[in-house]
This record gives C-alpha cells, sequence and structure tokens, in this order.
C-alpha cells in the first residue's frame, strides 16, 4: 500500500483481507489521508479513481463528507466517464441539506440542455434523487421540455423525475397536465407506466387536476381494456398476465378518478368486471391484479352486482395457501363488512376457518372479522364457533376474543339466561384473560334477572365447586352464593338438574376459597362477605362463620383484616342489626345512581357493580360532573305520543334549523373523533351528535368503544355503533349517533371514556371531557 495511486480493486481486497476490525479501520483512514492529499494538489489523473474509492469507503459506513466538492468538479468535466461517476457520487454523498446546491442546480441545468441523451438521462436521474424544493422549483421548465419532446429513454427519466417534482412542491402540478394529456396517447408501455404514476400524484394532490383528468377516464379504461385482451407479450407479460404493472397503475388511477363521481365509475364498470373474471389466480401476479381490481370496485359508485363480485373474489382468497394472500383478503372484508353484509355473510364459515390458521396475524384479522359479522340472526352460532377459539387460542389472543364475545352477547343477546350463560362461559375460558369491568357488569346483569336467581346460583356454585383457579368466576360465584345462597337449598329451581346441597357444603367451600393461595385478595373480601351473608340467609352452624371470620382478624392484608375486625364487631356488639346491614341488595337503577348516567353501545344502562372490590365504579371513576335536577326521561319509542303527530312536527320547516359547525373532540395514535351535530325543529330540547372516528394514518384500530355522560340535568342515549374497528384512510369512518335531552337548554358538558386497540396490539384508553361545544347545540 505504498504506491498512493492505489487502484478500487486493489482496495477491496485489502479491506476483505483485514483480520480485524482495528486493522480495517487503520487501512480506511491511511487510503483517506491519501485521498485528501490528492484532492489538495489537484491531480486531474486520480480524480475519477480517488472517488471511486471514496465512494466505496463511504459504502463502508465511514465519513467521506470531504469528497462532495470533488462530485461537483467532475460533473462539470466534459468526459462522459468522469460525469457518470461524478453524478454517482453527488447522488451519494450529498442531499437536500447541503450548501452545494447552486453549483449543483447549475451543473444540472447544462446538462439537460446537452445534446446527448446520456448526459441528459444523468442529469434527470440526479435531479429526481436529491432535488430540494428550489431546484425543483428552477430546472420544471427544462423536464417538461424533456417530457414532451426528447427521445423515448430521456422522456420516461423525465417523467420520473417529474413525479419527484410534484412531490416536492404540489403547486407544480399544473405545469405538467399538458404534457400527461399527450403522452397518454403514447404506445409505450413504460412511458404509459410512468404517464399514470405522474396523474395519481398530480390528483391525490390538486382537485382541480382531479377534475380535468376525470375526461380520460374513457382513455384509461381503454388502455386497460387493450391489456386485458391482448395476448402473451415475452416483453411484457409475466406469468401470462399482461404488463401487470401498468394494469395495477392503471387500477389505481380509475381508484382515485371514481371516487365521488357516479359518470366516471359508470364508464369504468364493464372493464372492472371484465378483469375481474379473466385474470387467474395461479400466481402471485393475477392475484395483485385481482387485488387491486376489489379496491377499485369498492372505492367507487359501481353496481351492486360489481360489489358482491369483488366481495366472492377475497372470499377465493381465503382459501389460497398463501397466508399473505389470506392475511390480506381478511384485511379487505373488514374494511367492507359495513357495507356489505349480506355478501360477507355467505363466507362466513371460510372466515371462522381461518380461526385455525397457526398463523397468528390471520387468526387475530379472522377474529376481527369474526365479531364484525354477527348480527341478531347468527349470534348462537357464531359465538359457539368463538368459544371453541376461546378455548384453543393462545394467551395473546384470549384478552380481545373475550371482550369481544362480551360485547357481542351484550349487544345482540336474545334473552337474559342465554346473555347470562354466555357471559359464564367467558369468564370460565378466559380467566383473567376478561376485560376489568367484566365481573362488575355481569352482577348487575344478574341481579336484574331476578326470575333466573335460582338457576344462576346453582349453576355458579357447580362451577366453583369443580374450579377455584379462575379469579373472575370465582368472584362472581361467592357474591351470587352469599346474595342468593338461601336458593341452594331451596327446590325453586325447575330449569337446573336437581342437586342436594347442604349448608355445610356451601360454608366449606367458601372456606376453601378463603384459604386458597390462587384466590387474590379482592376475591378472599368477597369470599369473606359471602359467608357474612349467609349468617342471615342459612339457619344452620352460625358459630362456624364466626370462627372462620375471626381468623382473618389477624391476617397480614389490612383490608381483609378491616373486614374481618367490623364483622366480628358486627357480631358481637351489633348482633341485632345484622339482618338489616346484610339484606339482599336492591335492584339499581341507572337513573337513580349517584352522579350522572353511563350509557352504553345499544341504549343499555350500566350502573356499578355492588361488589366488595376496592376498585371505583365506572360511573365515580368516569363521569364525576356536577349537575342540577335530573331532566326529563326521553320519550321510548313504544310511547303514547301520536305517530302522525310526530311525523308532521318532525316534516315542518326542516330547512330552517341553523346549521351548526362540527366539532374535532380527540385525536392521537392516527385515531381521530368528530362530532357532527343536528337538532330536529320539532324538539328544541333534543341534540342529535353523529360520532364519526376514522384514521389519519395506515392500519385498522380494533375493539372501539365509545361511553359517553353528561351531567344529571341532561339526558344521553347511545345508539348502536356501524362496528367495532377503523379501518385506514382508504375506508369508511366508523360511526355512532348520540341523542342529547337538555330541557333547561343549560351549558353543554359531556365526559367520554375510549376505549380502542390501536394496530401496535396494546389496548389503550382514553378519558377526556368536553366543555367547548358550539353555542348553537344547547342554546
Amino acid at each position: 500500500m505504498g504506491d498512493p495511486l492505489v487502484t478500487l480493486p486493489e482496495l477491496i481486497r485489502a479491506v476483505r483481507g483485514a483480520r480485524t476490525q482495528a486493522v480495517e479501520q487503520e487501512l480506511v483512514q491511511r487510503e483517506c489521508a491519501r485521498i485528501r492529499g490528492a484532492i489538495r494538489t489537484g491531480d486531474p489523473q486520480a480524480g475519477t479513481t480517488n472517488l471511486t474509492k471514496l465512494l466505496y469507503i463511504h459504502l463502508l459506513g465511514y465519513p467521506a463528507h470531504f469528497g462532495q466538492m470533488e462530485c461537483l468538479k467532475l460533473l462539470a468535466s466534459p468526459q462522459f466517464h468522469q460525469k457518470r461517476i461524478g453524478y454517482l457520487g453527488a447522488a451519494l454523498l450529498l442531499d437536500e441539506r447541503q450548501d452545494a446546491h447552486l453549483l449543483l442546480t447549475n451543473s444540472i441545468k447544462n446538462d439537460l440542455a446537452h445534446p446527448s441523451p446520456c448526459v441528459q438521462g444523468l442529469a434527470l436521474a440526479c435531479l429526481g434523487c436529491l432535488g430540494s424544493a428550489g431546484m425543483c422549483r428552477d430546472l420544471a421548465g427544462e423536464v417538461q421540455r424533456l417530457a414532451g419532446d426528447a427521445p423515448a429513454p430521456v422522456r420516461r427519466k423525465a417523467v420520473a423525475c417529474a413525479v419527484h417534482m410534484v412531490r416536492k412542491v404540489p403547486e407544480l402540478s399544473d405545469i405538467f397536465v399538458p404534457v400527461c394529456d399527450r403522452l397518454l396517447k403514447e404506445h409505450s408501455q413504460g412511458l404509459l407506466h410512468g404517464t399514470l404514476l405522474l396523474i395519481t400524484e398530480m390528483c391525490e394532490r390538486s382537485p382541480d387536476v382531479l377534475n380535468h383528468f376525470r375526461k380520460a377516464v374513457p382513455r384509461v379504461v381503454e388502455m386497460l381494456h387493450n391489456l386485458e385482451v391482448s395476448g402473451y407479450s415475452l416483453e411484457h407479460s409475466i406469468m401470462g398476465v399482461s404488463n401487470p404493472f401498468l394494469q395495477v397503475r392503471a387500477l389505481r388511477l380509475l381508484r382515485i378518478l371514481g371516487q365521488g363521481s357516479e359518470e366516471a365509475s359508470e364508464a369504468m364498470n364493464d372493464t372492472l368486471a371484465q378483469v375481474a373474471t379473466n385474470t387467474e389466480t395461479l400466481h402471485n401476479v393475477g392475484s395483485a391484479v385481482l387485488y387491486e381490481t376489489v379496491l377499485t370496485i369498492t372505492a367507487v359508485h359501481s353496481a351492486p352486482g360489481l360489489r358482491v363480485l369483488a366481495v366472492n373474489i377475497l372470499g377465493r382468497f381465503l382459501l389460497s395457501r398463501d397466508r399473505n394472500i389470506r392475511s390480506v383478503a381478511l384485511m379487505s372484508l373488514l374494511r367492507l363488512v359495513r357495507v356489505e353484509q349480506s355478501a360477507l355473510q355467505r363466507h362466513r364459515a371460510t372466515v371462522l376457518a381461518c380461526l385455525r390458521d397457526p398463523d397468528p396475524t390471520i387468526h387475530r384479522r379472522a377474529l376481527d372479522l369474526s365479531l364484525a359479522l354477527m348480527t341478531g340472526a347468527n349470534v348462537r352460532t357464531m359465538t359457539q364457533e368463538l368459544l371453541g377459539f376461546l378455548e384453543t387460542c393462545p394467551l395473546a389472543m384470549k384478552p380481545p376474543c373475550a371482550s369481544g364475545l362480551l360485547f357481542a352477547a351484550e349487544r345482540f343477546a336474545p334473552n337474559k339466561r342465554w346473555h347470562i350463560d354466555t357471559m359464564l362461559q367467558v369468564l370460565t375460558m378466559a380467566g383473567s384473560s376478561v376485560p376489568d369491568d367484566a365481573v362488575s357488569r355481569l352482577i348487575q346483569l344478574i341481579v336484574g334477572a331476578g326470575e333466573l336467581h335460582p338457576y344462576i346460583v346453582r349453576r355458579l356454585y357447580g362451577a366453583l365447586a369443580c374450579d377455584i383457579s379462575q379469579q373472575p368466576l370465582v368472584q362472581v360465584a361467592t357474591w351470587c352464593i352469599g346474595e342468593y345462597g338461601d336458593l341452594l337449598l331451596a327446590d325453586s329451581c325447575e330449569e337446573a338438574e336437581p342437586v342436594q346441597v347442604e349448608e355445610g357444603q356451601v360454608l366449606a367451600l367458601l372456606e376453601r376459597v378463603l384459604q386458597s393461595h390462587l384466590s387474590l385478595p379482592p376475591t378472599r373480601a368477597l369470599a369473606l362477605t359471602a359467608l357474612m351473608k349467609l349468617s342471615t340467609r342459612l339457619s344452620g352452624d352460625i358459630d362456624r362463620i364466626r370462627r372462620i371470620v375471626s381468623v382473618f382478624g389477624s391476617c397480614h392484608d389490612i383490608e381483609l383484616q378491616q373486614r374481618a375486625v367490623e364483622y366480628n364487631a358486627l357480631f358481637r356488639k351489633y348482633d341485632h342489626l345484622r339482618a338489616s346491614v346484610l339484606e339482599k341488595m336492591p335492584l339499581v337503577k341507572a337513573e337513580e345512581e349517584e352522579g350522572a348516567e353511563v350509557v352504553a353501545p345499544g341504549g343499555q344502562k350500566r350502573a356499578p357493580s355492588s361488589t366488595a372490590q376496592e376498585e371505583p365504579s365506572q360511573v365515580a371513576d368516569l363521569l364525576d360532573l356536577l349537575g342540577g335536577p335530573p331532566a326529563d326521561p326521553l320519550v321510548p319509542a313504544g310511547s303514547d305520543t301520536p305517530v302522525a303527530e310526530s311525523l308532521l312536527d318532525l316534516l315542518e320547516d326542516v330547512t330552517t334549523a341553523p346549521p351548526i359547525p362540527p366539532l374535532t373532540v380527540w385525536e392521537g395514535d392516527g385515531l381521530r373523533l368528530d362530532f357532527a351535530f343536528q337538532r330536529p325543529p320539532a324538539d328544541p330540547h333534543l341534540l342529535l351528535i353523529t360520532a364519526s372516528a376514522s384514521r389519519t394514518r395506515p392500519g385498522t384500530t380494533s375493539g372501539f368503544l365509545l361511553q359517553a355522560a353528561v351531567p344529571k340535568s341532561l339526558q344521553v342515549q347511545l345508539e348502536a355503533p356501524s362496528g367495532t374497528s377503523v379501518p385506514g384512510p382508504d375506508g369508511a369512518p366508523l360511526s355512532q349517533q348520540l341523542r342529547v335531552r337538555n330541557p333547561g337548554q343549560a351549558p353543554l358538558r359531556m365526559r367520554l371514556r375510549l376505549a380502542y386497540t390501536p394496530p401496535a396490539g396494546v389496548p389503550v384508553q382514553e378519558t377526556l371531557e368536553i366543555n367547548d361545544f358550539p353555542a348553537a347545540a344547547w342554546q
């Protein structure tokens, strides 16, 4: 290495022969020193050799910024081989933040006017790689000229460079519109591909350009039709599909041009149907074209039969052996579940079969789609399938599956007994993976099902006797046994198998729960309270209960110790009050709760549980709002108000209602929640709020749940949401309507709780309070 004129191959061999990192660094440092010396002396013969070695050193990860000016010198050289190395060095060593852009701009401008197409191609490639906004503005005219009048290879590079310019400076779109009009008439498929890409970029950034190119839809449709009917071409066909890259590019442009335009959508319907029916799916190439066709059909105003065809194509994708294709199909079907519910129901069995796929991504998306496909008509069969999946699925899948099943059971339950049985099954199979509020919600449901109490308490007693490891189920069972334990000894249950239960067995079971190492502190607290309640419901050995309670008076757990001491005092000093203190819990109505009312999707009101757990209720945690006297209740659907009179009131002076500006209430994690307002003129005290959840970034948000509350002087009711998943920017937003009654026209305040699972897969819960409603929404 003593010779300073070391060639690039010799340098590469020396670097590869270095045995340690230290030897390599020493070698590179010596060579960089020689290159710096050669640059200072200005040796013209070694310029290209030194720069190529410097680029290799840069690729190894060592600093090579001192060669930037050498790149600019070679750019100005009249010799092509030096100019080529100069442009390569500029692309690697320079970026938009360098101060040498003025010199680079002048060199590129001179080369764009060079008579040689090769030099023009080098300049266009460099400009498209690192052109800044200022360079794009200065050189847009030269690029436009080359895109229209240069030889075909240069025109292709000019169109690609124009794409970079439009992305960098969107206002330059108007310059390239006339050129694109001419280029659409070309027959070169490579040039057409670049032209369609340029038109797509311009239409996405300029509504005026979008309206202009909607006139070109017949030309793009004709191009797509010619590709579909053309025979095999050695130059462009791949796996029997004629130029799939150009087909995909044309379909993406049609998708943009057809959105919001029925005329443009109608012009492309026949060709889309032809592509969808004639493209084979034996290879990934055909599947890619079909997938883009499906996206275009579902995005534009296509015919109903064509949309059903798109759903059937995605259904065929679910049968593919390629997991990537199945995953894409599940994600696409999830975006279509709102608008094509009936067509998707035909593929329900195929979607459920995907739950057995070992790939975690596939069965996660299959779970989201299965939950979205649940309706009142199929809730029984779908629940049985999902319960089977819940029993065998990986631990990471149990929380979303359990949450989805609980929500679906609450929303579509045919009767209370089925609802309670389903929730008990979920608690048995999911264990600690159920949501935090599942226990309190189930207890509240049980309290309101008075006619089922004998059946419920016997079933829970049997489940608790078999297994005390599932803590949520144990907590519900101990609460019910303590509250309705007297029904275990009575023969009042006709729906369950007759089982002879003795008082000693019940007490022994609760004592077993108290002494088990599997029981959590809240579970032991519930079991201790259940024993105390049984002291007033059973007529057996009260001394045994007193002895069990007294043992925990010296427990290390402070909460359990405090309960035991208080219960012992109740036995010793206030035994005459024990029956009244431990009487059964009354049925709690949502309107009677302290604080504001919580309304869940579907209009069902939720009340906080009366369990002994030391966790704040949903109302106290979420809705600590101050308010005046309660408002008049909302008029139910079955009220005595004459239907004809209500309809006439709604139809009268509809256009006179002043518009209320929309409100963006929350944005985060790529998710945005917007409120749109409407006040029916016939009922000035009623405000209709349409909540729309949409994503601003790619990805799908699953498990979306919205809860709302208002002060006591107002009332709010939530309708059922349109779904549980929020698709990406290309999908339709999730919507849900809130009905707020404000008879006193008080300033509107609302507290929201949002629960969702972002694409990252970690559940998120947000609580926010809104005090900046438009005045027109409540005055």
